[in-house]
């Protein structure tokens, strides 16, 4: 019997007082933080330490197809717009050659457990350049079997036949993620995504019938004429197809950083009171659905794998947001795709002439990253655990021999006074645990611990790094 989980509590005032810049923390340290320091040397010492721990763990695999046929205005992504596909062939001709280096680095045929394929649209390519694509990746690498593996892709329905996914499904790939956003033609029209509800219930069906063994989709609120009354029928429409996931995500407006935001009408965007309802009518619809609330803006059912992974405590976080098997090292492939091996991250060239220029040169496109010292991932782990548990037990952690956790997180523990005393936590001598009205605040919980974030703050005007934490 699958236990009842309580509802998260949304409290519109407190949320309107706490929400602030910060970080999703999908890794820690975040990527801005990555250095142009960090090259391929420093990435073959994080594969050497890594197979200095003995027994060879499954890994993880993310491939970025970065091409999209049109331009989305909200996307924050990194895409390509054309129509041009043979710009396609040249793009696998490239991946090739990275895989080809990387399973060299790695060695033997590393056994893979979890596979993502994201993007741009990654059914961008045909089904026989996806057919040829899954092949090499199966030739490097050692495959778990579909029913232990979760093997995934991101899909734009408006790209897509029954036919289509069918095929997918066939190619090995057992999760599926449709891109929804609202059916409200007007809000469509002013993000430039057309996309019928009778067409997006179509894939969804399809994907069910052939199998899939996880379905999600993927909302956003806050788009330019959006409103709780508008957004509804949007909320009673996907609550009705009842996919085993659904994620709501917050629109960050951010010109500054995504040109095709820029096309979007900004006197149209809602206020913040609009999003604030929009948010708690997402909560209630939901919950009062049978959803479970993972964290951050992820729901999944009862029985959905995510959910299960919570309960028994082994949720895990990575770039792709929550995921079940993120506690394996993860190879990411592609232009800007970023891995995570070791105590280390690193990211490919996120220009796609800079990435084919270090992949003719022979070299591994890796234009920046991050080793992470002790203290990095001491923090890794707490703001993992809290993100994903919402529950911080002491005694897990790798502390320094003699040191008290109160005496270490001294300065963090204070940060935190203030978030306890507005009841989103509890504190005691074996750790912190995140209350219900907390679990909406978790990013803000977990910057508590955020020594980058905390450190001193250069003069000048700061760059806007961040989205809002709600």
């Amino acid at each position: 019997m699958i236990p009842l989980i309580p509802s998260v509590e949304f409290d519109a005032a407190l949320v309107r007082k706490l929400n602030q810049m910060g970080p999703r923390y999908t890794s820690y340290p975040t990527a801005d933080r990555f250095s142009g320091d960090f090259g391929t040397e420093q990435y073959r010492a994080a594969v050497a330490r890594l197979d200095g721990l003995g027994e060879r763990a499954p890994f993880s695999l993310y491939v970025h197809i970065p091409f999209c046929e049109s331009l989305c205005y909200y996307c924050g992504c990194n895409k390509i717009i054309t129509q041009d596909k043979t710009k396609s062939a040249e793009y696998l001709s490239y991946l090739s050659r990275e895989m080809r280096l990387q399973a060299a680095l790695l060695g033997e045929r590393r056994k893979v457990d979890q596979l993502h394929f994201g993007g741009g649209t990654p059914t961008y390519l045909s089904d026989a350049q996806m057919d040829g694509l899954l092949g090499q990746l199966r030739a490097y690498f050692d495959f778990a079997p579909d029913e232990e593996g979760e093997f995934s892709i991101e899909v734009d329905p408006r790209t897509v036949t029954p036919q289509r996914i069918a095929t997918l499904r066939r190619q090995g790939f057992n999760r599926i993620s449709l891109g929804i956003q609202d059916f409200d033609p007007a809000v469509q029209k002013a993000v430039n995504r057309i996309q019928s509800y009778a067409q997006t219930m179509e894939v969804l069906k399809a994907a069910r019938t052939s199998g899939f063994r996880s379905i999600s989709v993927d909302l956003i609120y806050g788009l330019p004429l959006q409103s709780a009354e508008s957004f509804g029928p949007t909320l009673d429409k996907v609550v009705a197809a009842r996919p085993d996931r659904i994620a709501v995500y917050n629109y960050a407006h951010m010109p500054q950083l995504f040109k095709a935001q820029r096309l979007i009408n900004a006197d149209e965007l809602p206020d913040p009171e609009a999003k604030l309802a929009m948010l708690g009518l997402c909560i209630e619809r939901l919950t009062a659905a049978g959803y479970v609330y993972i964290g951050m803006d992820h729901f999944a059912l009862p029985a959905d794998d995510l959910a299960r992974s919570q309960r028994e405590g082994k949720l895990q976080r990575n770039f792709q947001g929550y995921s079940t098997h993120a506690d394996a090292p993860m190879v990411a492939l592609g232009v800007s795709a970023i891995s995570a091996v070791g105590n280390s991250y690193s990211q490919n060239e996120k220009v796609l002439s800079a990435y084919y220029e270090r992949l003719d040169a022979g070299q591994l496109p890796i234009a920046r990253g991050i080793t992470l010292n002790d203290d990095d991932v001491l923090r890794r782990t707490v703001i993992g655990r809290l993100m994903c548990d919402f529950d911080l037990a002491y005694k897990d952690l790798a502390l320094p021999p003699g040191i008290a956790p109160e005496d270490y997180f001294a300065e963090d523990l204070a940060r935190l006074a203030p978030l306890e005393e507005e009841g989103l936590l509890s504190r005691d001598s074996g750790g912190i645990k995140v209350k219900m009205r907390g679990r909406l605040m978790i990013r803000n919980i977990c910057m508590a611990f955020d020594n980058f974030l905390n450190a001193p703050k250069q003069e000048g005007p700061q760059p806007a790094r961040y989205s809002r934490t709600i």
